[in-house]
């Protein structure tokens, strides 16, 4: 058929094409050992993201082709999702259709209240009465061109600063790859609404907890500490033992810690699973250096080897109840599927470098299933107790670090690892980062305190979609 296909023969090819993203859900090493229960996502585990992916093509368009074979197009974006079918295990493609019309897009849009995002992938001229229908649903879009799809695309950079265009975003690549990028958006605002944190702390967060809920759904919870000491009474020392031993023996060295010490602070390394089990929770956090500093972290065990375990199983661990980083943490997950790094920066102009340094290291960087880095077990540098891993991270490896202010604010820059130190002075993982940029601009423009969250990769595209659809006003302080 030259125009375009009939109802039946697009949903024979749907029916195809179902199982694409629907593959065995992402269950990490180790709650796949501990049998515990798999995460849809890291830092998700409820539901899976809701996106709706639909193909715009109009009979009458002349380009890229007269006659252009949709069945073929559709074909072709199949196999392409299929080849990425590991990025996308967490997607539901809800909604999964070819649009020919206008009128057919505006019965389309009662089905897309609950979806996180659509997907749009332009294939011929001549679609700009079906974008304008999808867009009129408020959802955020992402609209997937190719260099031979249409003219249409002179026109969205001027639909993206328009108000209709405030959830548009476009891609014109010939790179597909990019359509599993095209999700990470979705992911990240459908990781929010869906993340709980546990916060262990005395401090008053309510103002900060309602405005979080308000603007993006996560939800933050404080627990009690008679409840944290229920919880780590409940985990056996057996236990704990055996979980000490895994991370002794996987230690290329035991510095300061005794064995007494690593042993309590692995169990309340699994007390810490057990309340976000409790709780269906995503990110544990605690008041390490305030409420909780001498109630916990004296009396029992710190919580760093806990939250590095957390954050290594894909879940999430933030020191001192720092909520800002611990919902960039969240929002880091949701882009890359990767933890995050709070650290303490300081600056070295000499080498035009930013050191980023945090004694709570974390070991797997690149995700659940990725590369362990190289640790050491450690004091707590300017304690000189407890137990921490030392972190070795890679050499060469970009990163992009931000944090969200507020609701709607969030600086970052982007650079990449030139060294590890190793060093008595500072906090124990620390890595020097070559900023992009201009380093004296960088700390002339800090601002928002001291935490910042670093990841692996330059996602700088991955947070201007993620920003624009949530209305964060995302600035670089190296530019």
């Amino acid at each position: 058929m030259p125009y375009g296909m009939k109802r039946r023969e697009f949903l024979k090819i749907s029916s195809a094409t179902g199982a694409i993203g629907f593959g065995g859900i992402h269950r990490t090493a180790h709650a796949a050992a501990a049998g515990g229960a798999p995460l849809v996502s890291p830092g998700c585990r409820r539901t899976k993201v809701r996106v709706a992916r639909i193909y715009m093509g109009t009979a009458h368009g002349l380009w890229p082709k007269p006659n252009l074979n949709f069945e073929e197009e559709i074909r072709f974006y199949r196999d392409r999702f299929g080849e990425m079918v590991d990025e996308l295990t967490d997607v539901d493609f809800v909604v999964d259709e070819l649009i020919t019309s206008g009128e057919q897009a505006a019965k389309l849009k009662g089905r897309l209240g609950d979806v996180d995002g659509v997907l749009a992938i332009h294939f011929n001229i001549g679609i700009g009465p079906i974008l304008q229908e999808v867009l009129a649903a408020g959802k955020p879009t992402v609209v997937f061109a190719d260099p031979y799809s249409g003219h249409e695309w002179v026109g969205f950079g001027a639909m993206e600063k328009e108000e209709r265009g405030a959830n548009l975003a476009c891609m014109l690549t010939s790179d597909y790859t990019q359509l599993a990028a095209a999700v990470r958006p979705f992911r990240a605002i459908h990781h929010l609404r869906e993340a709980k944190i546990l916060n262990l702390t005395t401090r008053q967060f309510d103002e900060y907890a309602k405005n979080m809920r308000e603007t993006f759904g996560t939800e933050i919870k404080r627990i009690e500490l008679d409840r944290m000491l229920d919880a780590y009474r409940a985990v056996p020392e057996s236990d704990a033992k055996t979980e000490a031993v895994r991370w002794i023996d996987g230690a290329t060295a035991v510095v300061e810690p005794s064995r007494e010490e690593i042993v309590n602070s692995c169990r309340l390394a699994l007390a810490f699973e057990r309340l976000l089990d409790e709780e269906n929770a995503t990110v544990m956090t605690a008041d390490c250096y305030g409420t909780m500093f001498g109630p916990l972290c004296q009396k029992v065990a710190f919580p760093c080897i806990g939250f590095t375990r957390l954050n290594d199983m894909g879940y999430g661990g933030i020191c001192e109840s720092d909520l800002q980083s611990a919902m960039t943490h969240i929002i880091f997950q949701g882009l890359t599927g990767k933890p995050g790094f709070i650290s303490d920066p300081t600056v070295d102009e000499s080498n035009n470098t930013i050191i980023l340094a945090h004694c709570l290291g974390t070991t797997k960087m690149d995700g659940p299933d990725g590369f362990k880095a190289p640790y050491k077990l450690r004091t707590i540098m300017e304690r000189e107790e407890g137990a921490v891993p030392q972190v070795s991270m890679q050499i060469g490896r970009r990163v992009t670090q931000a944090k969200l202010v507020g609701t709607d604010f969030m600086p970052y820059f982007t650079g990449e690892i030139v060294g590890v130190p190793d060093t008595d002075r500072g906090c124990r993982t620390k890595i020097a980062v070559r900023p992009d940029g201009d380093l004296t601009h960088l700390w002339k423009n800090w601002s928002s305190g001291l935490h910042r969250v670093t990841c692996y990769g330059d996602i700088t595209k991955d947070l201007e979609r993620f920003s624009k659809f949530t209305n964060i006003r995302l600035v670089n302080e190296a530019v």
